[in-house]
This record gives C-alpha cells, sequence and structure tokens, in this order.
C-alpha cells in the first residue's frame, strides 16, 4: 500500500503534485496540510496532528466529510508529519510519498528530511518530492553486506541531463556503485560532510545507485521539468 502525505510546508508546484497521486493511494493530512490537500479539490482519509494550524471549523468540515480525525496534544515529542508517517506504517504502508515536506524554517525542514533514517523506518520506502525535486534514502547493511531489502539499490528514472546527488548521512557511506551517471562509482566511498557526491547528472534512464554500508541520501532534480 502507498501512502501520500501532505505536511504543512510549501507546496511549490501543485499541479505536479497532484499528477503524482494514484487512484488508489491513502491520502493523510499533517495538520495544515489539509489546506493543500482542499486546494488541490482532495477530501483526505486521515487528518492527523495537534491542529494549530486549522481552526475548529475546517476540523468539524472533515469531521462531516467522514474523514478519520486522530488528534495529538500540542505538547508531544514527535512533528505532525513524523505522527502521520508512523500512523502510515502502522497501517501497513511499505510506500510513502511526502508532499509539502519543505519550508522556510530551516528547523522543520531538516527534520522532514532525516525523517527516512529513524530506524525503525527501516523497510519503508518514504521519500519526498517538491516538483521537479524529489529525495530518496537507501540502507546498506552495517556490516557492509548488501541487504536483500528494498531501499540498498535504488532506480533513477528521469531525462538525460537530470541532475543526482548522493549525500551520506551519519557517517561515511561505503560501497556505493552507480550506473548510468557521468560520474562512476564502482564500490567507492563517499565521506559524511564531503560534497563529492553533489551534482553528478544522469546519463541514462533508469539509472542504479547501490550501496553496501550507510545511510546515503539521493537527490534528484528533474532539470526538464516546468518550475
Amino acid at each position: 500500500m502507498r501512502a501520500v502525505i501532505f505536511a504543512n510546508g510549501l507546496l511549490s508546484h501543485p499541479e505536479a503534485a497532484r499528477q503524482a497521486i494514484r487512484p488508489d493511494d491513502l491520502l493523510i493530512a499533517a495538520d495544515g496540510g489539509l489546506r493543500h490537500c482542499q486546494h488541490l479539490g482532495l477530501t483526505p482519509s486521515i487528518l492527523i496532528g495537534d491542529f494549530d494550524s486549522l481552526d475548529e471549523g475546517q476540523v468539524s468540515a472533515m469531521r462531516r466529510a467522514a474523514v478519520r480525525i486522530i488528534r495529538h496534544p500540542a505538547r508531544k515529542d514527535s512533528t505532525d508529519l513524523e505522527l502521520a508517517v508512523r500512523h502510515a506504517k502502522s497501517l501497513g504502508a511499505t510506500d510513502i510519498l511526502v508532499l509539502a515536506g519543505l519550508g522556510a524554517r530551516w528547523d522543520q525542514t531538516l527534520a522532514n528530511l532525516l525523517l527516512p533514517a529513524a530506524a525503525d523506518l527501516d523497510g519503508v520506502r518514504l521519500h519526498l518530492q517538491d516538483g521537479p525535486q524529489e529525495m530518496h534514502l537507501l540502507r546498506g547493511d552495517p556490516q557492509g553486506t548488501p541487504l536483500e531489502v528494498q531501499g540498498s539499490t535504488l532506480e533513477i528514472h528521469g531525462a538525460v541531463g537530470d541532475t543526482v546527488s548522493l549525500i551520506p548521512l551519519g557517517g561515511d557511506a561505503s560501497g556505493i556503485t552507480t550506473h548510468g551517471l557521468e560520474y562512476p562509482l564502482r564500490d567507492e566511498r563517499l565521506a559524511f560532510a564531503s560534497s563529492r557526491g553533489i551534482s553528478n547528472t544522469l546519463l541514462a534512464s533508469p539509472a542504479t545507485v547501490s550501496l553496501k554500508e550507510g545511510l546515503l541520501m539521493c537527490i534528484v532534480i528533474h532539470n526538464a521539468a516546468p518550475v
């Protein structure tokens, strides 16, 4: 099952967001993400959060529309987006797309970008999209042996000339092998906090990136996409 979560960040490319949604997706609004759903003419199946970004009239309207309402206290240890992601996982979602996950606040944006790296979300394909930009996370095995699980190898689909950047998280990422990129890696290591993996270029679609050890954020920028 795939879940699509609208967060309360900036939805820079509404039409691209609409096109990313499939008919059988489970739609979840994380608090103020409800407004993005409404702007696109969509009604979520679930509204979750502390609702500090909504008024009671908006919440009541969703209740009348038979939307499942899950209210959390304002004083909590998780963001509304994290609550939505974990709830989607509890319902059996193995593929989760986050829309409007980026915004003007650096703290919220960074927390959202790092959320896919949470240890207990291993096995869930959690990725963020904002118009022509998308972010995926690859997980390697701590012992350096490739795991036969989703995420150790990523297929990248796009057009020749699209930008692909590889960024290690939480330490070095090793055993990286790429195919279909201008600057290939062959069982190599990218050091944490190094910019070596930034701004590679797609030469063929699909390209692949595989990882043996560590965490690797893969950001794809579809340069030919409308902005």
